[in-house]
């Protein structure tokens, strides 16, 4: 409880000031009134004539005020700051001495905690997007870092708050921010703040910028297509007293099971402490790729980790290449020709053997009997990699000098190509793909088939596996035929399917030396690449036939856009689909989302998959993991430890219902992405936010030095105790004037 004396109790502060003036000018005049009379009255008559009108004036003055005595009792309640901390991945660099920012950001907190113990702080996170509300000041700098900084918005977060009024704020950060820019400043913090008129004072992490030498940018003009030529521009910097000018730079393409290919070199002259250097790559395959920048680090550069950018690319396809083989002049290969050329997508080089050795003899020049010669050398050792696809159609590989390159072949779908081998009486075993490296390429084996009886010339219907049934390749076909097929004439005899094949048609009666069923369509994944191995070459019933008259062919067309789809990793026809909802930094836990949208089955009641996450660049699998998929659209959520810094392959396979091909997604994950790129920090912009705002701008060893506001008294009784009852006051100037009228009577005053 306090207290405290007022002059009156209900009269406002003009009419104590007014009452005050009057008493004032009265005591004046008598002043005059008794110098006038000096001469003529006696000195001590006079002098009580003055202090009984000077008593009299008080006790008058006091009985038209009345004071009081007001007792409050009430509570004194802290000042409330909001602290904005820096989440972003910059906080991690070093610091002036020997730690990192966000070790002197731990320093800073427990500095200001100790500071603000009278007052009530809310600590808030920022980064990207709205802040985030922390626990306490020691739960600064343990949150997970962010990729950006963005101080505005979180500015503008606290200033629309409906909670008080903060009476000042206090930002931590290195000055390394996305927003506000430098241009314009003052505007954009003003702008930011709104109708928040509070101080912000600034806390500056770092102040020195140490000897590095960075990637700044990595910028890609335009889309990535294709086999076409892409610009990468790369920025480098040197700072912090590094001298460097002249740096090489490289660009690589990293793949999941084998070494990074080497897309394009150059050199950077840096001026003034930056350069920029202009590279050109080709891509050949499309989809998601992750590119590699890496300079030299030179002599000196403390911070090596910005010396290396990984940069998803998604390429895309202008028109499918397809390289189309055909061995012998069928129904088969002329309806597919028919419908190679008649898509507009596909870019079709085809290339048709007439006539075979050893059996057609005409006595006729062979320069007189081709349109060209058939290029094998030149396709399989120039061309090849230009190609998104490949079908071999009935195509017998010693016949037309093709074994000597089935390795070329098995090492273009490893690296991400498609290979389609269509079934005929010169395919698989017949065709001798079971004598190089492309039988490890196809879906089924090979090994223990008989040359001899290679090919079963039977007719029959295809059965749909489980896996078939449901399989998003097939629904195109199905949705037009619904669960029948044509009947097919004669099955090239093959092997069990691979493990990891997807097995979507089999033999009704035929069986392999294993006891299943003969696959008469298969699917399967080899390294970055897709493979088919259909076993029949009457595909082209789904066109010409009394079967297809019911959809007018178009079943023909729809089963070979299905197939072609899965080989070039269509969305529509993928198994799964996996996302990065965040970026992903080494070093921290990592967040997949997985998707099964196609499987009607998984949808309905939810299913089962596991996924693998395969390092690139050495093929090594880091984590294996079951995944339970939910269902109907909901997403399921797969947590991830720590990856180091690299590129990554995250597969995801369904294993129910049946086997199916997984689905990929290739992603990286820096050491400091974009935030590291430029390691400087930036008091000076934190210095010019508080002078804005009319804070103070202080380093991190003066954190203790941060102004604290005032606290607020709390009210919650007060009490008016009059000093005397108001009718003693009247008594009392009553008598007061009684006795300064006779006083003067005496002294012989008017």
């Amino acid at each position: 409880m306090t207290g405290r004396w007022a002059l009156s109790g209900d009269l406002g502060v003009i009419w104590v000031a007014a009452a005050g003036a009057l008493a004032l000018t009265a005591l004046a005049l008598l002043l005059w009134e008794l110098g006038r009379a000096r001469r003529r009255r006696r000195r001590v008559l006079r002098l009580a004539v003055f202090i009984s009108g000077l008593v009299a004036a008080a006790s008058l003055v006091l009985a038209v005020l009345r004071p009081v005595r007001i007792e409050t009792r009430g509570r004194t309640l802290g000042a409330r700051v909001v602290v904005l901390a820096d989440a972003s991945r910059s906080i991690d660099l070093p610091a002036d001495g020997s730690g990192t920012r966000r070790r002197a950001m731990a320093e800073v907190t427990t500095a200001l905690a100790e500071r603000f113990r009278s007052v009530r702080v809310q600590a808030l996170s920022f980064g990207q997007g709205a802040p985030e509300a922390l626990p306490d000041l020691a739960s600064a700098g343990k949150s997970a870092p962010q990729l950006g900084s963005d101080l505005t918005a979180a500015l503008e977060e606290v200033a629309r708050g409906s909670d008080e009024e903060p009476s000042a704020l206090v930002v931590i950060s290195d000055g390394r921010l996305d927003r506000p820019s430098g241009a314009r400043l003052d505007r954009a913090v003003r702008a930011a703040m709104g109708r928040l008129e509070v101080p912000v004072h600034t806390v500056a992490l770092a102040s020195k910028s140490r000897p590095d030498a960075a990637i700044r940018s990595v910028r890609m003009a335009g889309a990535a297509v294709a086999h076409q030529p892409a610009s990468i521009a790369v920025e480098v910097a040197c700072s912090g007293g590094l001298s460097c000018s002249k740096l090489p730079v490289v660009a690589r393409e990293l793949r999941a099971d084998g070494p990074a290919l080497v897309r394009a070199k150059g050199t950077v002259q840096v001026e003034e402490g930056s350069g920029t250097l202009d590279l050109s790559i080709v891509l050949d395959q499309a989809g998601r790729r992750i590119v590699e920048i890496e300079i030299d680090s030179p002599d000196g550069d403390e911070i090596r980790d910005n010396d290396r950018r990984l940069m998803p690319v998604d390429v895309a396809r202008d028109r499918v290449r397809l390289l189309h083989l055909a061995g012998r002049p069928t129904y088969d290969v002329r309806a597919l020709r028919l419908w190679l050329k008649s898509d507009a997508s596909l870019d079709v080089v085809a290339f048709f053997i007439l006539r075979t050795p050893n059996v057609d003899k005409p006595s006729a020049p062979v320069h007189e009997l081709s349109l060209i010669p058939f290029p094998v050398d030149e396709l399989f050792t120039v061309h090849l990699s230009s190609f998104d696809a490949v079908i071999l159609q009935d195509f017998d590989a010693e016949r037309h000098d093709l074994l000597r390159h089935m390795r070329s072949v098995a090492e273009y779908v490893r690296g991400g190509g498609g290979l389609i081998v269509v079934g005929g009486e010169t395919s698989f075993v017949s065709g001798r793909y079971d004598r190089g490296p492309l039988k490890e390429v196809l879906p089924v084996r090979l090994s223990g088939v008989d040359a001899k009886s290679a090919v079963d010339f039977a007719s029959f219907v295809p059965e749909t596996t489980e896996a078939g049934a449901v399989a998003p390749v097939l629904q195109p076909l199905r949705a037009l035929l619904g669960a029948e097929l044509p009947q097919m004439r004669g099955v090239n005899v093959v092997g069990d399917a691979r493990p990891d094949a997807t097995v979507l048609w089999t033999h009704p009666w035929l069986r392999t030396a294993g006891g299943a069923p003969i696959p008469v369509l298969a699917l399967g994944e080899y390294g970055n690449g897709r493979s088919i191995a259909l076993a029949v070459d009457s595909s082209h019933r789904l066109r010409f036939s009394s079967f297809a008259v019911g959809t007018a062919g178009r079943a023909h067309g729809a089963f070979w856009d299905a197939l072609l789809g899965w080989l070039m990793r269509d969305p529509r026809f993928e198994p799964a689909v996996v996302e990065l909802p965040k970026p992903c930094i080494a070093g921290r836990p990592l967040r997949l989302i997985v998707r099964s949208v196609f499987w009607r089955r998984v949808r309905e009641q939810g299913g089962r998959a596991v996924m693998e996450v395969v390092k690139m660049g050495t093929g090594d699998r880091v984590h294996k993991l079951d995944v339970s998929l939910a269902a109907g659209d909901e997403a399921t959520t797969v947590d991830l430890p720590p990856l180091s810094p690299g590129g990554y392959a995250a597969v995801v396979r369904l294993v129910e219902p049946g086997r199916a091909a997984p689905g990929r997604y290739e992603f990286a994950c820096e050491a400091g992405g974009p935030e590291w790129a430029d390691s400087r920090p930036d008091p000076e912009r934190l210095a010019a936010i508080a002078r804005v705002t009319g804070g103070v701008a202080l380093s991190a060893g003066d954190a203790r030095d941060v102004p604290v506001p005032d606290s607020s008294q709390i009210l919650s009784e007060r009490r008016v105790l009059p000093v005397a009852p108001p009718w003693s006051w009247s008594l009392l100037a009553a008598l007061c004037l009684g006795g300064h009228w006779l006083l003067r009577r005496t002294a012989g005053l008017r």
